[in-house]
């Protein structure tokens, strides 16, 4: 259930932890006007990763009961799948209000993981059942299955191909129609393999990815696996406010018609929209 694996001590600044589980292109600049407007990437080789802090732009309830594994916003609603074994579920959510829109629970012997929305389809993962599930997205009615070797922990959609991560460095991206892997990335800051990749979310031509027991996500240039930035999210929810030590930050969604970006975590009672903001010095 994710709840065994347990995270080290930082090393130095905002810089990744080493763990237990299994640039040549670097960016210059991350603009954003309303949430994230104007996404820009200046690269340059070996520079260093840029490091963002944040501000809430709003607020809204988001169900304390929600395992969040996976997060996307579509049609004016975000879609959000939820784990653990006996609880795990597909939901269409109201943004304003955390009302259940919809809702299709996965069986009990199912952990559900990653969920991303591509066209007239849902895709979910589940975490080491090795099959995954497509949804009509309208109906949430299941259209099909899917094998995939090894654990399914995020998942996403850059338009052309679905990207997977499942906890270690590398990221696979899959053909949405066969589903067999046609690209293998490794995810590296600075010469660093970056492990526990988790949930993820395709945010202006990026990977944005949770880093699991982290209050950080990390940009991913889709080019060269480099990590590019930093989003510092440390405060959003404080740890002392949260259910249990796994109700961790895990939940993006990205509004790529009003550039608005969304987070949330496992159990949390709230859901943010939220400001980048650019660290200087």
């Amino acid at each position: 259930m994710k709840r065994s694996k347990q995270p080290d001590s930082p090393a130095a600044g905002i810089a990744l932890r080493r763990r237990r589980w299994p640039r040549r292109w670097a960016v210059g600049l991350l603009a954003g006007a309303a949430a994230l407007a104007g996404i820009a990437w200046g690269l340059a080789r070996g520079a260093e990763p840029v490091v963002f802090d944040f501000e809430i732009v709003n607020t809204y309830p988001h169900d304390s009961e929600a395992y969040c594994q996976g997060l996307a916003f579509d049609g004016g609603v975000l879609f959000e799948g939820t784990g653990e074994y006996g609880k795990s579920s597909l939901r269409k959510v109201q943004l304003e209000t955390g009302q259940v829109l919809q809702q299709i629970n996965l069986g009990a012997r199912y952990f559900g993981e990653g969920i991303a929305v591509g066209k007239d389809r849902i895709f979910q993962l589940t975490w080491t059942n090795e099959v995954g599930f497509v949804y009509d997205k309208e109906s949430f009615q299941q259209r099909t299955q899917f094998r995939y070797g090894g654990e399914g922990w995020g998942l996403t959609h850059d338009g052309q191909y679905l990207i997977l991560s499942d906890g270690s460095p590398t990221l696979r991206y899959l053909d949405p129609q066969t589903f067999q892997v046609v690209r293998r990335l490794s995810v590296r800051s600075q010469g660093r393999r970056i492990r526990d990749l988790n949930e993820l979310e395709y945010v202006d031509g990026q990977i944005f990815a949770n880093v699991w027991h982290q209050d950080h996500i990390v940009c991913i240039s889709p080019r060269s696996g480099e990590v590019v930035a930093w989003i510092n999210l440390k405060g959003l929810y404080p740890a002392d406010q949260r259910a249990h030590p796994e109700a961790v930050l895990n939940g993006i969604a990205y509004d790529a018609h009003a550039k608005r970006l969304f987070v949330t975590g496992k159990n949390w009672p709230k859901l943010f929209e939220i400001r980048l903001k650019r660290r200087e010095g």
